[in-house]
């Protein structure tokens, strides 16, 4: 296939044959003339500013060159030691149902991020992605931000505040698929179905309908690897979440496949090695190029070594998703009874990573909030949310187990379950519902497409004390570090008390799950010897507990060995509650 390149500008003449749609100033095309004489006109793979008319389906590129461009004024902030993540979506991070702006993230959603104490944002669906719906997994032009929010100076604008709050900005990057869109895609962009992919079958993903890159040939290697120059020096993103790496790293890309951990499982022929040494490759230029950079990689298998470094033999990224665990907790929530859940299983779950590959942990994300689950909070409470939420009548039974076990849940993954922390927008505080974004089968509807703020502005609404548990949650670990610390050592693990007792970072971490059953005196291990005051506590009122607590409680070490530990104290801890406690002798930092 021979390529015959042209820019033409305005091209109005042939867009009038296809369409009524008005040309933009400054629109481009790339005529591609092929061998066997067809003349194609498509969109640059490498352009950075791509918009669409309200009423057309095709996407085009139009230069983009402001006469005052913006200028990044605040440093990259340093790499965080503990990572806690705000996974967030530009477009729906408004109550109202539309589609947001860059501007009113920077201007709205940052000052709420730096208050809750997260330190990381994940960008979703930045890369231009001509589907709405696909929540921005079906990129069609890889160097754009998506035009729908505003334009690239307010992206970098964005970013630059958060830099300015000391928080760092990943991108959800998507180099596992591309979307199938011709003219405004790279699907068949030289009009062979191999330019960039592999041809059929092993180039086209079966269930996500859309194409595979050839990662054996060099000039796909070229330009993904330019790709995510662009974002970091462009942009001045901080790191990136691979996406749809276990589709990547085999050959049946998951699909219908369950993995045991059997090393068998890792190693064969199934295992695409282009694409393998293709990741190596992309965390061995971005960790050389800028050595404070992040990459998360979301990966179901397990695969060894993913959280190595190259030099290993590993794969090189910083962490890996720890995705058992929101499954985990869905499951426990659809299909048992709180006196039926299973201690020993929910600890395994949590504590199941490998050794020195680095985790982050969540109760949930985009993923547990689509349409056809819910997030947390609405399995826990359900349509009473939207009749009982309010402080200034008596919680009703739902909604008493529903407040406690959420922020019990959350606590417990955020220290027992990684290396890092992630949150997905708008479950900080139980938001409602579920996440479903305008399509066919919603007549287009943005009720769902949002997150609703406002909720918190009613100051009477529980959803300001699930707030502030999180809020606090992240200060606390801001303070003690366990995130940044080895693994916990779980002392107790009791399954008829619903107890689970460990120490991390020489923090004293306590989890009575009892439905009903408090416990006067109960003796739990503790690591350190010294005095023990009380610093987060779940059942405080603030948080809509029940305030069964005197957090001004000191609780002294007894030098009684329990549970492989050489000290013991005595506590109470009503029924769901969670607490923290540290040691008054120890200097924390970290």
């Amino acid at each position: 296939m021979i390529w015959v390149l042209m820019l033409h500008f305005c091209r109005g003449e042939r867009r009038k044959k296809k369409s009524n749609k008005k040309t933009h100033p400054g629109e481009q095309r790339v005529v591609v003339h092929t061998i066997e004489g067809e003349r194609l006109y498509r969109i640059s793979p490498w352009a950075k500013y791509v918009t669409r008319d309200e009423k057309s389906v095709i996407y085009d590129w139009v230069h983009y060159d402001p006469p005052h461009p913006y200028i990044h004024i605040h440093p990259r902030p340093k790499k965080p030691s503990s990572l806690r993540i705000y996974e967030a979506h530009v477009g729906i991070a408004s109550p109202e149902p539309k589609i947001a702006s860059y501007t009113n993230f920077t201007v709205n959603v940052l000052p709420r991020i730096k208050d809750l104490g997260y330190n990381c944002i994940q960008l979703m669906a930045v890369m231009e992605h001509a589907y709405y719906a696909s929540f921005g997994y079906q990129i069609t032009s890889f160097f754009a931000a998506s035009s729908r929010y505003g334009t690239p100076d307010e992206l970098k604008q964005l970013i630059d505040v958060a830099h300015s709050m000391g928080i760092v900005v990943l991108l959800d990057v998507v180099h596992s698929h591309a979307s199938k869109n011709t003219e405004d895609g790279l699907n068949r962009f030289d009009g062979s179905d191999s330019c960039f992919f592999h041809s059929p079958p092993r180039g086209v993903h079966s269930l996500w309908d859309s194409r595979l890159f050839n990662y054996s040939s060099w000039e796909v290697l070229r330009f993904l690897l330019s790709n995510l120059r662009w974002w970091m020096e462009e942009y001045r993103f901080d790191g990136f979440r691979f996406d749809g790496i276990t589709s990547m790293l085999y050959h049946h890309h998951g699909i219908g496949v369950g993995f045991s951990g059997d090393y068998s499982e890792y190693f064969g022929l199934q295992v695409d090695e282009d694409s393998l040494l293709y990741l190596m490759l992309a965390n061995h230029v971005l960790h050389t190029l800028y050595p404070d950079c992040i990459t998360v990689a979301e990966d179901v298998s397990g695969i060894p070594a993913l959280c190595r470094g190259v030099e290993e033999g590993g794969l090189g990224f910083d962490y890996r998703l720890a995705m058992a665990i929101p499954d985990k907790w869905i499951q426990i929530l659809k299909e048992l009874k709180d006196e039926d859940w299973d201690i020993g299983n929910i600890i395994y779950t949590l504590t199941n990573r490998r050794y020195g590959e680095k985790c982050i942990a969540y109760a949930e994300s985009h993923d547990q909030a689509l349409v056809g689950d819910k997030t947390l909070a609405f399995w826990l409470m359900d349509k009473e949310m939207y009749t009982n939420m309010s402080s200034m009548i008596p919680m009703t039974a739902v909604i008493d187990r529903g407040m406690q076990l959420h922020k019990m849940i959350r606590l417990l993954t955020h220290s027992l379950g990684g290396e890092g922390y992630l949150n997905f927008i708008g479950n900080e505080f139980g938001h409602p519902e579920w996440l479903d974004f305008p399509r066919a089968g919603n007549d287009q509807s943005y009720h769902y497409a949002r997150r609703q703020f406002d909720l918190l502005d009613v100051e009477h609404l529980r959803y300001n004390q699930l707030y502030a548990f999180d809020r606090d949650m992240n200060r606390t670990e801001d303070k003690y570090g366990w995130l940044a610390a080895s693994p916990a050592f779980v002392s107790s693990r009791h399954e008829q008390d619903k107890v689970i007792v460990f120490d991390r970072a020489n923090v004293l971490f306590i989890f009575n799950f009892h439905p009903s059953k408090s416990f006067q005196d109960y003796r739990v291990a503790v690591g350190a010897p010294g005095k023990y005051k009380i610093k987060l506590d779940s059942d405080a009122a603030q948080y809509g507990g029940h305030g069964r607590l005197n957090n001004n409680t000191e609780f002294f070490t007894e030098a009684q060995p329990l549970n492989g530990r050489n000290h013991s104290i005595q506590v109470y801890i009503p029924c769901r509650t969670a607490i923290v406690l540290a040691n008054e002798e120890i200097d924390y930092c970290y």
